[in-house]
C-alpha cells in the first residue's frame, strides 16, 4: 500500500507533467466536458501525453467546483439530475482516465494513486455513457484498487 507522502509526490509529478504537456495542446472551448472527451479520445489512441494534458487542465479549471459539488451530496444524483454535477462528473472521470492510462503503461503505483484520489475526493461522480446511462467511476476504481493490491502481493512473491 502506498503512503500518503508517496501518493502526494506521485500526484505532484503527474500535475507537473500535465502542465508541461498542456502548453502545446488545443483545449477547444475549455469546457469540462470537452476536456474529458478529448482525454477519452487520447486514451483510446494511447497518447498518454495528451491524456495528461487534458485531464490536468480539467482538474486545474474545475477541481474546486467538483469538490463543492461532492461536499453537497449525500448520495448519487438520480439519472434525470445526474448532469447537474457536471464538474464532479468530469473531474472524477478524468481521475479514472488518468488511472487507466497509468495502468496501460504498467505504472501501478500512479494508477493506484489516481484511483484512490477518485474514490476519496470524487466518490459521487458519474460518467455518462453514450448508450444512455450513468456508470460510477469510483466503484470501478475500488475494484481496480483491490486488483492492483492483489497484483502487488503476487509481484512481491
Amino acid at each position: 500500500m502506498m503512503s500518503r507522502r508517496t501518493g502526494g509526490i506521485v500526484a505532484m509529478v503527474v500535475c507537473v507533467a500535465a502542465g508541461i504537456a498542456a502548453a502545446e495542446e488545443d483545449f477547444g472551448d475549455f469546457k469540462s466536458v470537452t476536456l474529458t472527451t478529448k482525454a477519452w479520445e487520447a486514451l483510446g489512441k494511447r497518447d498518454y501525453e495528451k491524456v495528461a494534458a487534458f485531464t490536468g487542465k480539467c482538474r486545474e479549471l474545475y477541481a474546486g467546483e467538483a469538490e463543492k459539488q461532492q461536499a453537497d451530496l449525500k448520495d448519487f444524483l438520480p439519472k434525470e439530475k445526474g448532469h447537474d454535477a457536471w464538474a464532479l462528473n468530469d473531474v472524477g472521470t478524468c481521475c479514472f482516465i488518468d488511472a487507466q492510462a497509468f495502468e496501460q503503461q504498467g505504472r501501478k503505483a500512479e494508477a493506484a494513486a489516481a484511483y484512490k484520489k477518485l474514490a476519496d475526493s470524487y466518490g459521487f461522480c458519474q460518467c455518462w455513457d453514450p448508450q444512455g446511462w450513468f456508470w460510477r467511476p469510483a466503484e470501478a476504481a475500488g475494484k481496480a484498487l483491490k486488483r492492483l493490491e492483489f497484483d502487488t502481493v503476487l509481484d512481491a512473491k
